[in-house]
């Protein structure tokens, strides 16, 4: 949890614009989602690319939540 803390926001934020949005028009997590939610994300290879695309959102949301669980 503490290396979670140590881990700076610029970082933390520039990997959500850069990785977490590419390609850029769409961004190919709202994609991925999209064929989530339709039930139509069937290949290993969409899996891991959903994985790859929200893995910096969820390492922001994760940074968020222990920040603000910090005493």
């Amino acid at each position: 949890m503490s290396r979670l803390l140590e881990l700076p926001w610029p970082a933390v934020i520039f990997l959500c614009l850069t990785l977490g949005l590419a390609p850029y028009a769409p961004p190919h997590l709202f994609e991925k989602l999209g064929l989530l939610a339709r039930g139509q994300l069937r290949r290993p290879l969409d899996w891991f690319d959903l994985l790859l695309h929200a893995a910096p959102w969820l390492l922001a949301l994760a940074k968020a939540l222990s920040a603000l669980r910090r005493p």
